[in-house]
């Protein structure tokens, strides 16, 4: 930082000069901050670099998740989805004690117990969990992926939102590598069902089991749904819907 002498007091910049006032003086400074260049060669900022790498990777798995989706995803999420899913994936990706720092994966932390531990329970609409929105038991073969509840009652056992009259439930298995990128998915036929006091008995089973490396994902999904003139429209563009994986494999 310099002090400006002399008849002509500027403010503003010229080339890489900063010009600006303080307490009635004039002052010229270099422009601040650390150019791109240096971040990406010098010695000195490796460590910003390695986050750096490591920041992108966990971005970009918790997108490829999103993406594997598909449109289910848009049906049943938050606003911070993809900030929660960041930090999730960072946490993951910390769980890879094999790699360099800087390298470390997503993938290889899923490959550990606690890796799947911790994206199981995973909601992907912040306001809607699991736990806050089904009370009542249901069954989980990762054989086949079959979702099975006895003896739902719908206006006790779920906590719906204001006028909501009916209810759809579906399950799904996702199969993800998040090394290769390669993914495949299969759905369970939806059930809609009016929300009263009759118990039922419903069992949601995937077309099929996708397998292959990585991790396998099952799913459950609840959205509402408000009836007028026979017909069903989406409740308070969807924000109630709820999605959780359920288990990881």
């Amino acid at each position: 930082m310099a002090k400006v002498k002399g008849l002509l007091k500027i403010e503003g910049t010229v080339e890489d000069l900063t010009f600006y006032k303080k307490d009635g003086e004039n002052y010229v400074r270099r422009k601040g901050g650390v150019s791109r260049e240096r971040i990406l060669t010098d010695p000195n900022f490796i460590r910003t670099r390695e986050n750096g790498a490591e920041f992108s990777h966990s971005a970009a798995a918790g997108k490829l998740l999103r993406t594997a989706l598909g449109s289910i995803v848009f049906k049943a999420k938050d606003s911070k989805l993809s900030s929660r899913m960041l930090q999730l994936m960072s946490r993951i990706k910390n769980l890879d004690i094999t790699s360099l720092r800087g390298q470390r994966k997503v993938g290889i932390g899923l490959a550990t117990a606690q890796g799947k531990q911790t994206l199981k329970g995973f909601d992907f609409n912040f306001n809607a969990p699991l736990q806050s929105v089904l009370f009542t038991p249901f069954a989980l073969d990762t054989t086949t992926g079959a979702v099975s509840f006895t003896d739902f009652v719908p206006a006790e056992q779920l906590q719906f939102p204001q006028g909501a009259t009916h209810f759809s439930m579906q399950s799904m298995v996702l199969h993800l590598d998040f090394e290769t990128e390669d993914s495949g998915i299969a759905y369970s036929p939806v059930v809609n069902l009016p929300i009263n006091y009759t118990a039922n008995s419903s069992v949601l089973t995937p077309s099929s089991v996708p397998t292959g490396s990585g991790v396998q994902l099952f799913l459950l999904q609840v959205s509402f749904y408000q009836e007028l003139n026979g017909v069903q429209y989406s409740l308070k563009n969807e924000m109630y819907n709820m999605l959780s994986i359920l288990e990881v494999l």
